[in-house]
């Protein structure tokens, strides 16, 4: 399960955390979600990217740990703002899947990335909300933030990993010679 599938379980307690304000507060995730994949996607230079993408989802996530402390309405705004930016991690992930996918199966992979992102929403969202019937919302929330830190410091050394170019590219053949050869 990738981090920020985790952190939509925070998101998903918003309501019982805040039952007067939720608005607000999904109104601030929205905010920091779009300017975090504005500066991303229009200003952050394409060599800045891949080293972006693992701080991006600490963003995500630290943000939250501050609801272990049941924070008042505006420190959680200001924690879901800050935190939402690091949703851009997204983008820069989708872009290394569109580097390591052939051009005519890239719909595909990208088709497959939304279907496993929303089910693993869900699940998020369900982990958010037996974690929350068992202790609180806020608690809940800081329980599915640390999972997510934790999700991403142990996949961030392979998620750096250079990867390898697509078959044929490295010696000079044209993407699907090697394969046609092989057959």
């Amino acid at each position: 399960m990738g981090p920020n599938r985790l952190i939509v379980g925070c998101e998903s307690l918003f309501v019982p955390y805040a039952p007067g304000h939720a608005g607000l507060l999904l109104a601030a995730g929205a905010a920091g979600m779009l300017a975090g994949d504005t500066l991303a996607g229009r200003f952050v230079p394409a060599g800045w990217r891949r080293r972006l993408d693992a701080p991006m989802r600490l963003v995500l996530a630290a943000p939250y740990l501050v609801f272990a402390l049941r924070p008042p309405l505006p420190v959680a705004v200001a924690a879901i703002t800050v935190a939402s930016v690091g949703y851009c991690a997204t983008l820069l992930l989708q872009e290394r899947l569109l580097e390591l996918t052939p051009d005519d199966l890239s719909g595909h992979a990208l088709g497959l990335h939304s279907s496993g992102m929303l089910g693993m929403q869900g699940i998020g969202a369900t982990l958010a909300g037996g974690a929350a019937q068992l202790t609180s919302p806020a608690t809940g929330m800081a329980l599915m933030a640390a999972a997510s830190v934790a999700v991403t410091v142990a996949l961030a050394p392979a998620l750096r990993a250079r990867p390898a170019p697509p078959s044929g590219e490295a010696s000079g053949e044209a993407p699907g010679e090697a394969s046609a050869q092989r057959v």
